[in-house]
């Protein structure tokens, strides 16, 4: 089989994967449908409680978690490509960090109840990109970035704001304190549909915008001062695709709160399919992710029904079971 018709393979079969996701979201839940109940909802329109339920609840749910799980996975690949290190996650440069901060003080001094919905959102994001900006400064020394000080500077930020959050904890109130965990174990029950759409149009504009550096990701592979050998600009490049990736985690924690697991995981499992080629790993790394996240939500919201439990508590459990798997086969990085 040439190369490009098993990259078309792949993708058509991450499309059916993403499609049979978002089926067994739709159809599942604490009122569950059949396909032929779910072709008479459409026909009797928009007055059957049937019809909200599923446009305005599920539907704008599964979105978000595509668009999450995109986001979150896309991040993974791409920075494990830039630092050359099968570990690095979205999460491990403390943007996951400063945006729980950036929440649990909003929380902790009522500011949500005077400015507006989206002040948690927004405080998340304003905290995951102080870090980032941070971490940025910290990493640049002789107009150059060094992507060994990014990674170290990030770890460090991490351990600092995660200090202060459980300061925040320690004196917040019970009712406070059970906002700021349940926030940071994550949940796409977002009513706000603005918020859902930003978050969608980010994930598909990062993936669009990672594709001019895929060449440059393959460069890297081989080390940043091959890759300048090789014509690629590796400090533009990783400046660059560091923005892309901060930018998605950031609103995609801000959106959904910390979800663990899923870009260190899926990029994991689409290396041991798709290959190292970040032609296709980029994409197949999204497809990835978005079914395997609107899969985790549906288990999430199911296996305890009528109650729910964060997504993050699945995500965790499915993705450190999978990568004790890994582990044991030996592929190429």
């Amino acid at each position: 089989m040439s190369r490009p018709v098993k990259y078309l393979f792949i993708i058509v079969l991450l499309l059916l994967f993403l499609l049979f996701a978002f089926i067994v979201s739709f159809i599942f839940g604490e009122v569950s449908f059949s396909l032929i109940d779910i072709i008479q909802i459409f026909k009797t329109g928009e007055g059957d409680l049937k019809y909200a339920i599923l446009m305005k609840i599920r539907l704008p749910r599964i979105i978000l978690g595509i668009a999450v799980g995109g986001s979150l996975s896309l991040s993974g690949a791409i920075l494990q490509g830039i630092y050359r290190n099968p570990l690095v996650e979205p999460y491990t440069l403390g943007i996951s960090g400063g945006a729980a901060l950036g929440v649990s003080l909003v929380i902790v001094l009522g500011l949500q109840s005077f400015i507006s919905a989206l002040a948690l959102p927004l405080a998340g994001f304003a905290g995951s990109m102080a870090v980032v900006f941070l971490v940025y400064v910290f990493s640049v020394q002789r107009g150059g970035i060094h992507t060994n000080s990014m990674l170290l500077t990030g770890v460090m930020i991490s351990f600092i704001a995660s200090s202060l959050m459980m300061l925040l904890m320690a004196v917040a109130s019970n009712e406070s304190l059970r906002s700021i965990i349940f926030w940071t174990m994550g949940s796409l029950n977002e009513p706000n549909i603005l918020l859902i759409k930003i978050a969608f149009g980010a994930s598909l504009s990062g993936l669009f915008f990672s594709y001019f550096f895929a060449r440059d990701l393959n460069a890297l592979r081989l080390g940043e001062e091959r890759a300048i050998h090789l014509g690629v600009n590796s400090a533009l490049a990783i400046r660059f695709l560091f923005v892309i990736a901060s930018l998605l985690t950031g609103i995609s924690v801000a959106v959904a709160g910390i979800i663990g697991f899923v870009g260190l995981i899926i990029p994991h499992i689409m290396r041991l399919f798709a290959g190292n080629d970040y032609r296709i790993l980029l994409l197949s790394s999204f497809l990835g992710g978005a079914g395997f996240l609107v899969l985790s939500d549906t288990l999430a919201r199911t296996i305890i029904s009528p109650n729910e439990l964060p997504v993050g508590v699945i995500t965790g459990i499915i993705g450190g079971v999978a990568f004790m798997i890994i582990l044991r086969k030996k592929y190429t990085f």
